[in-house]
């Protein structure tokens, strides 16, 4: 019983050492894939796997062999290309010489043109056109989302940013109510920049902070956020406030209060995404302002002064009864007003009298 379990066992072990070995073997065939697919990346980029077979249809014919043969070299052709990189902006352009190239391929094959030649000059021709691409612009350090300097490569069909940081450093010290710069340097000058830059202000002067940058903006689109925390020196997002009056570039702050001293954040934006993020510390100083002396309260209230509004005579306008309580008031003009008066209120009586008796003997 112990023999035959014994020699049963190593059965049981195969599937397990199989399972193994075509696990590796996997492995390492997609591994060479993955390598051989870099070796044609531009190719594969800019062209799809219908097009290149299309191509070679046109060539070769539809045999299986010959096809394979086929793209062996026309990816083959371009291997020279498989570590190029461009402007992220030239992708476009790029495709449309690829489009381009394709067309010419069907041609010549209607020629009867070998394709082992075609796809050579064909190549040459792609490298001489990338060669003349716009180049993208190298990245600027130390910080900063830089569109302008994205590329595209051609190795895994993919683009990249600069690998820099969001936020950018700045100087320890800057003159009172103007910072130096406030955005990035050059790569000998990261050892004197640090994450928030000091601005040392007196109590009363002009606080300045410049929202700039040394790499290129987008031309469109472009905001500015502006953010603060009163005193704390710190970085932490979470922490600050908007500042809804402050929308440009540049911010200012007159007369400034110890009120106003803490860290200021601005954040440029680029269609709502955030490209850079610079930081200021504002330390207010300076002793309070003197009480004011007798001269600067006289001063102010020669200043405030109003001039009061000037005396009008009123003419005099009696009622009735003042002017029969004094007959020395009334003058001819006067008694000429009484005399109407009363005249037209005697036949305005009259008239009411006589009109009610006619009403009445009229009833009866």
């Amino acid at each position: 019983m112990t023999s035959q379990r014994l020699l049963s066992s190593p059965p049981t072990q195969r599937p397990s050492v199989m399972g193994l070995i075509s696990l590796v073997g996997s492995t390492v065939l997609l591994f060479l894939l993955i390598f051989r697919a870099s070796t044609w990346a531009c190719l594969f980029c800019f062209t799809t796997y219908e097009e290149r077979l299309r191509v070679c249809q046109l060539f070769v014919g539809r045999e299986e062999t010959k096809i394979s043969l086929c793209r062996d070299e026309l990816e083959g052709a371009f291997e020279d290309l498989k570590d190029t990189k461009i402007n992220y902006d030239e992708r476009s352009y790029l495709h449309d010489e690829f489009t381009q190239m394709t067309v010419s391929l069907h041609e010549k094959a209607a020629r009867r043109e070998p394709f082992w030649l075609a796809f050579k000059d064909a190549a040459r021709k792609l490298k001489r056109t990338i060669e003349h691409l716009k180049k993208a612009p190298a990245c600027i350090p130390p910080c900063g989302v830089q569109e302008v300097a994205r590329l595209f490569h051609c190795s895994g069909c993919f683009s990249k940013l600069c690998d820099l940081p969001l936020d950018c450093p700045g100087e320890r010290v800057g003159k009172a109510g103007m910072p130096r710069g406030g955005a990035c340097a050059d790569l000998q000058e990261l050892s004197g920049l640090f994450p928030v830059q000091d601005m040392l202000v007196n109590r009363g002067d002009q606080a300045l902070f410049s929202c700039i940058v040394a790499f290129q903006l987008p031309e469109s689109e472009i905001t500015y956020s502006w953010k603060f925390v009163g005193g704390v020196r710190t970085r932490d997002v979470t922490y600050f406030r908007d500042m809804p009056g402050a929308h440009g570039y540049l911010a200012r702050i007159r007369p400034v209060q110890p009120k106003h001293g803490g860290t200021f954040s601005c954040v440029i934006l680029h269609d709502q995404r955030p490209l850079a993020r610079l930081y200021f510390y504002l330390n207010v100083t300076g002793p309070p302002p003197p009480e004011d002396t007798e001269l600067q309260v006289t001063f102010r209230e020669v200043m405030n002064w109003t001039p009061a509004e000037p005396e009008m005579i009123q003419p005099w306008r009696p009622s009735l009864g003042e002017l029969l309580t004094n007959p020395q008031a009334l003058t001819l003009g006067n008694l000429f007003l009484l005399a109407a008066t009363a005249a037209l209120g005697s036949a305005s009586v009259t008239l009411l009298v006589w009109l009610f008796f006619r009403w009445y003997l009229s009833g009866n």
